[in-house]
């Protein structure tokens, strides 16, 4: 049987890690007496420089259990790099990795049905959500039209799939090679082209805590992926421009007509309109290429994405 690396990012965890842990501990304990996976299969947990007793917790968890691993990095840097961290490291000491966010929303139960699909072949398995009868109006419909804009963007995604996924040993190595400090896995990972398949399921509610994903961090994520994976805003801007320009030519015409047959208007309120409409087309442009530009401004420098302050693993890591 293979070895199981379940690859859990923390920030300020502090109420639920140790719901989490007793919960992915047991997950464990059953999926070794299914023969499933190898004694030696462990939870990695990564402290994402979280400023509560996250990592206090980490340690005694550890020391109290074997099949407990801690890896601290020395700050928070986001999710998206914890992440990047986890697996990373768990790649070196593991077959397959299982990847899932501290607060246990997604389905644990669905971790024999991934592991059954990746002994069947598959290289990359999707935890896809098939309802969000948990979610508030307001944020399943925006989800849904995070979802749309993306693929209407061009990028290359799951509908209805966050982080929560299998990859085998030789799927993160590939990932490893993507080397961008711009990170979006949801973009990224179908992008290494293995066999892949879906697991659905329905997301639970948080049990403690609160959300570390608030309205902010999920704007920023979305301009994140739309940013790194696609140039189809600039396109746009050209259209806009053309758009604009025709929209010009309509208006000059109208103002001829309108002077030859007498019927002139004073226009200071469509001219102010139009003023600030350009303006603000053009700020809207100018700070869309900023983006870009300030992407490539990040990539060129060749930074660390994340430094690791202590790993706490098996006695032959």
């Amino acid at each position: 049987m293979d070895k199981l690396a379940i690859v859990v990012p923390c920030y300020n965890e502090e109420e639920m890690l140790p719901i989490s842990s007793e919960a992915l501990r047991g997950a464990l304990d059953e999926l070794v007496k299914k023969n499933k996976i190898s004694q030696d299969s462990f939870v990695l947990f990564v402290d994402d420089g979280s400023k509560d007793k996250t990592w206090e917790l980490i340690e005694a968890e550890h020391n109290k259990y074997p099949n407990v691993y801690g890896l601290k990095l020395a700050g928070n840097v986001g999710h998206q790099f914890a992440l990047t961290a986890g697996l990373l490291t768990a790649m070196q000491c593991s077959d397959v990795t299982i990847s899932i966010d501290a607060d246990l929303q997604d389905d644990i139960g669905v971790f024999e049905e991934m592991l059954d699909k990746y002994y069947d072949g598959c290289d990359i398995v999707y935890g896809v959500r098939n309802k969000r009868k948990s979610d508030t109006f307001f944020k399943r419909t925006t989800a849904q039209a995070f979802y749309k804009l993306m693929s209407s963007m061009g990028v290359k995604t799951v509908y209805n799939h966050a982080d929560f996924r299998l990859m085998s040993q030789r799927a993160v190595k590939h990932f490893s090679e993507f080397k961008e400090s711009n990170l979006f896995l949801r973009g990224m990972v179908p992008l290494i082209g293995y066999k892949t398949d879906s697991v659905y399921y329905e997301r639970k509610e948080r049990v403690a805590g609160e959300s570390k994903y608030p309205l902010k961090k999920m704007l920023a994520l979305a301009i994140e992926g739309i940013t790194s994976f696609s140039v189809k805003p600039i396109s746009l801007i050209t259209v806009m421009g053309g758009i604009i320009i025709f929209g010009s030519i309509c208006a000059f015409i109208y103002a001829l007509v309108s002077y030859f047959f007498g019927v002139v208007e004073p226009g200071w309120t469509s001219l102010m309109i139009s003023i600030w409409f350009i303006g603000g087309v053009q700020l809207l442009s100018i700070g869309l290429i900023g983006q870009y530009i300030g992407k490539i401004y990040i990539e060129v420098k060749h930074r660390p994405r994340y430094n690791i302050e202590t790993f706490l693993g098996g006695e032959n890591e």
